[in-house]
């Protein structure tokens, strides 16, 4: 039997993931914050069926501690501060966990478990303002913001620690992908969650935006720029391509993404459209949640991940969506009869 640990485990990727493992017989060890497990989480329901391990990706003693009990055969490492935006009042420690936790991950498996394969999540946000599209493994990094600053950062050290010391260090430059278990901070979750106010007639929301407001007030949602395009996927297709990384004779860096681009405006349309209503009439455009430098049009050449991996997503644009709204109606209503 396999043993995997998993980083990150909380998160919309790591307990798809764990999913994905334990469906193949996988023995999964996950890595996660004492307070993030012991509140619900997206893996919570998995409690019986992993081995949780508790720890910090900034200190390296946890992630050596979490590698010796573990003693896996794959590493998938998702732990990340992974919200772009808020990346900009965060630089610090999103510099100390998707940067510096990376690098301490690779020292540890250099030194405890050098016949472990390690997945590496690196992201799209590190073409930042290209001028290359569609971008590939060979397009240049122009981060435009901290976040994805520190994911070239981690990148180029999975290069490094792979060609030094011949190690089996893969990553996957993930494009856009979300899902009915992303948390509500991040734009399409806010878009679904709208359009699933607007179906049950819920005018103020009770759930609250990043500046403490409702997401949804006087029956409308604010978004920044709606022109913002992105090479949008279904998580559930993405953690595929992660196992398929490491299961390759040699570890190499895989672009895995749609190839389809979709601007705000059509995830709108389509969040909207579920529910039988024109997005126009609930959605508006707020100057001040535009970001202070906007990421460019990133769209996935996957080429070689649909040569070397046979990866190929199985979940449309508009199935992803519609998945997300029901996911959030089903969700409004359980919280609306619990409060009668």
């Amino acid at each position: 039997m396999k043993r995997a640990l998993i980083t990150g485990i909380t998160g919309q990727d790591g307990s798809f993931l764990a999913e994905f493992l334990l469906e193949r017989g996988y023995e999964v060890f996950g890595l996660a914050r004492r307070e993030s497990w012991f509140r619900p989480n997206n893996a919570s329901h998995l409690g019986d069926r992993v081995k949780v391990l508790f720890g910090d990706m900034s200190e390296g003693t946890d992630i050596s501690s979490a590698l010796q009990d573990a003693q896996p055969d794959e590493i998938y490492n998702l732990a990340s501060q992974s919200r772009p935006g808020e990346s900009w009042v965060r630089a610090p420690e999103t510099l100390m966990i998707n940067g510096m936790g990376a690098i301490r991950l690779f020292e540890a498996m250099r030194h405890g478990c050098p016949k472990a394969r390690v997945y590496h999540a690196s992201s799209s946000e590190m073409f930042g303002q290209t001028k290359c599209i569609p971008q590939n493994e060979e397009t240049p990094f122009n981060p435009a913001n901290p976040y994805a600053a520190a994911k070239v950062y981690a990148h180029q050290i999975v290069r490094i620690y792979r060609e030094s010391y011949g190690l089996f260090i893969a990553s996957g430059i993930l494009f856009n992908h979300e899902s009915e278990r992303r948390p509500l901070h991040f734009v399409t979750q806010k878009i679904a969650y709208g359009a699933a106010c607007a179906a049950l007639g819920i005018k103020n929301s009770t759930d609250l935006n990043e500046r403490g407001h409702p997401i949804v007030a006087d029956g409308r949602l604010s978004l920044g720029n709606l022109d913002v395009a992105r090479d949008w996927g279904h998580a559930i297709d993405f953690v595929r391509a992660m196992w398929l990384i490491l299961q390759q004779e040699r570890p190499d860096d895989f672009v895995v993404g749609t190839g389809k681009l979709h601007t705000l405006r059509q995830l709108c349309e389509a969040a909207y459209g579920r529910v039988d209503m024109n997005w126009q009439d609930h959605v508006v455009s707020d100057p001040s949640l535009v970001r202070p430098l906007e990421t460019g049009q990133t769209l996935a050449d996957a080429s070689k991940a649909r040569r070397l991996l046979n990866w190929e997503p199985s979940i449309s644009f508009e199935e992803m969506v519609s998945k997300m709204v029901d996911a959030q109606i089903v969700r409004l209503k359980s919280t609306l009869s619990s409060r009668k």
